[in-house]
């Protein structure tokens, strides 16, 4: 059951992307750090050149006992950057949706379109504690990742970098043009999922340390329900029940994933036969070639371990 409490919040660091949104930042910064001041709030903002440079920043203010609070204003990638330096340390995350997905806010319920009233979210303490993500890749270059909505892989993860790189067109209609693009090549290729901590209630789980061979477009990994904005990919993730939710979309067709496509966009349930959900503590993908993103952003390539780490992140709620 989720619990919630309250504390007090009188000092808090902020952490910005003015360019998230297509300028929605900006105007969600100029906003949230005028109502946090207006509350009486004392506030250090971060801006740095890099993620690496932020994460020492916030770092460092936690450690000296600076902030009473990390508040984001941006989307979720920015979110995905700061967890390095807020998981396990108990400080609250705070959030001022400024992103064009905005998922964990949507997941929270924290206004996504009212930056004012995200900062009075932050003022009013009340904190909610939920599980974040650990990715491990089998490449020695890759560090430990953390994440708290989605890691896709294969299909999804190839869109979300193609429209990384795209200058054109802006907002959400861009992952519609590179997922379009992506469609043309080719689609399924053979996954091996190990699952460790495997649970049956309700969902296609064989049981735990359960292998796994199968063909797939797709494979996302949720520790929440949606991705890209409201895309329903993990509809029972639960954001403090310890566990992974997976979510395999098999062998279909070009035409099977353009109907597909629009129905996920608009957050609705699937329950095409191809399309299978798991639920375990840990999770352990393989497949030639296919890449990983976590929060939107790069997360390698596979094989990579995933698991759940209970009660890693507090989050500032409602």
């Amino acid at each position: 059951m989720t619990q919630y409490s309250t504390r007090a919040v009188r000092a808090v660091t902020v952490v910005t992307n003015r360019h998230a949104g297509l300028g929605a930042g900006q105007d969600a910064a100029v906003a949230a750090l005028a109502r946090l001041r207006e509350r009486g709030i004392e506030v250090a903002e971060v801006q740095a050149p890099s993620a690496a440079e932020t994460v020492r920043l916030v770092r460092d203010s936690i450690e000296q006992g600076n902030s009473d609070a990390v508040v984001c204003i941006g989307g979720d990638g920015l979110i995905n950057v700061t967890l390095d330096a807020v998981a396990r340390t108990g400080v609250p995350l705070g959030l001022v949706p400024a992103g064009t997905g905005n998922d964990l806010a949507r997941e929270l319920g924290v206004p996504t379109e009212d930056p004012v009233a995200a900062a009075d979210i932050v003022v009013d303490g009340r904190t909610q504690t939920i599980d974040l993500g650990r990715i491990e890749s089998a490449a020695p270059e890759s560090a430990p990742m953390w994440f708290v909505t989605v890691t896709g892989t294969g299909f999804d993860a190839r869109v979300t970098l193609r429209a990384n790189a795209m200058r054109w067109p802006r907002g959400r209609l861009r992952y519609t043009v590179a997922a379009l693009a992506e469609i043309s090549s080719r689609l399924t290729v053979p996954y091996r999922v190990e699952l460790t901590g495997a649970v049956t209630d309700g969902l296609t789980n064989p049981g735990a340390g359960s292998e796994l061979a199968l063909n797939a477009v797709m494979v996302a990994v949720g520790n929440t329900r949606t991705y890209g904005g409201g895309m329903l990919i993990c509809p029972d993730a639960v954001l403090d029940d310890g566990l992974l939710d997976l979510t395999v979309v098999g062998a279909l067709s070009r035409l099977e994933m353009l109907r597909l496509l629009p129905a996920l966009s608009a957050g609705k349930r699937q329950n095409h036969p191809e399309v299978k959900q798991y639920r375990a503590a840990e999770i352990t993908l393989t497949a030639p070639g296919a890449p990983a993103t976590a929060d939107g952003e790069p997360a390698g390539t596979l094989p990579i371990t995933i698991r759940a780490v209970p009660g890693a992140l507090t989050v500032l709620v409602p």
